[in-house]
């Protein structure tokens, strides 16, 4: 079973807040623009996809990704 992307059918039931860089937030912006959906819907869509691939690949997901950050911070 895979993700769903009609974002009409995800009940919104459970609020989330949390503060992020202002370039992320940019960024989320500009791909909410481009796909004509709310900064929210993108959110959503992002997290459920990290979500999937974390399911899929454990714990090595968040680590080749902070492994990558790690490196792009030491340049």
């Amino acid at each position: 079973m895979g993700f769903s992307y009609n974002i009409s059918a995800m009940k919104k039931e459970a609020p989330l807040a949390f503060r992020v860089p202002p370039d992320l937030k940019g960024n989320l912006e500009e791909i909410a623009k481009r796909e004509a959906r709310s900064v929210s819907q993108i959110c959503v869509i992002l997290l459920t996809l990290g979500i999937e691939a974390y399911k899929k690949e454990g714990t090595k997901y968040l680590q080749r990704f902070l492994a990558q950050r790690k490196l792009k911070d030491s340049e």
